[in-house]
């Protein structure tokens, strides 16, 4: 590997002095670009955090429209447990009417016949 071309030698470094410059120069260099690479990667997992948060964003419209329609869905099954309810009572009233007629006749029927 050749040395970086951000560095260069002094005038007047020793022979070891230069050596041992260069062979730390490629140490850093080398981790600098493992660095670079780490951020590559970790660009490449923002983008994969974005892609999943626009998707979970798109699925909490879908839930919310599902939340939306469970409303109606319990406000239709209120009003018609309501409506039977009604329809209820109004057939007890008509049959309560019916017997009290019935047994008012039966009192009638039996009074004109004593």
């Amino acid at each position: 590997m050749a040395m970086p071309d951000y560095v260069e030698h002094s005038a007047g470094a020793t022979e070891i002095g230069k050596l041992s410059a260069e062979a730390v120069v490629r140490e850093y260099e080398i981790a600098a670009k493992e660095i670079e690479v780490m951020g590559t990667e970790l660009m490449d997992l923002v983008k994969q955090c974005e892609t999943v948060t626009r998707n979970a964003l798109g699925v909490t419209e879908e839930l919310k429209e599902t939340a939306g329609r469970y409303r109606e869905e319990a406000k239709r099954v209120f009003q018609q447990i309501e409506n039977c309810s009604q329809v209820t009572a109004e057939v007890r009233n008509i049959c309560n009417d019916l017997r009290e007629k019935i047994a008012a006749r039966n009192s009638a029927t039996k009074t004109g016949q004593a």
